[in-house]
């Protein structure tokens, strides 16, 4: 079984910075992509930032030139650097990660972590 353990949310002002954390653990064989999601009260989840196995990454148009999506291979690790924060930001940040499990089991998974909170006021 993997289980995703995400940290770093919190309260910021306005154009603070924040970093998220997603450790994933468990058995685990390959991860093919991790990303971060983020679902703020009324309003559709949607997809912030992706990774690929190979170091690909996309970015929500709103998020682009000020957060940054990162992966630490040795620690199942993804980062998501948020900077000039804005009142918008503000929403549950979930880590998502496509993960194989076993090397003859080549059918990828897809696990959620629990969500932290992320809330930008002054």
């Amino acid at each position: 079984q993997v289980r995703l353990v995400e940290s770093g949310g919190g309260l910021v002002q306005p154009g603070g910075s924040l970093r998220l954390s997603c450790a994933a653990s468990g058995t685990i064989f390959s991860i093919n992509a991790m990303g971060w999601y983020r679902q703020a009260p009324g309003k559709q989840r949607e997809l912030v930032a992706l990774i690929t196995n190979g170091g690909r990454t996309n970015y929500v148009d709103s998020v682009k030139g000020r957060f940054t999506i990162s992966r630490d291979n040795a620690k199942n690790t993804v980062y998501l650097q948020m900077n000039s924060l804005k009142p918008e930001d503000t929403a549950a940040y979930y880590c998502n990660a496509d993960l194989r499990t076993t090397f003859r089991d080549r059918d990828t998974y897809n696990y959620w972590g629990q969500g932290t909170q992320v809330t930008v006021s002054s």
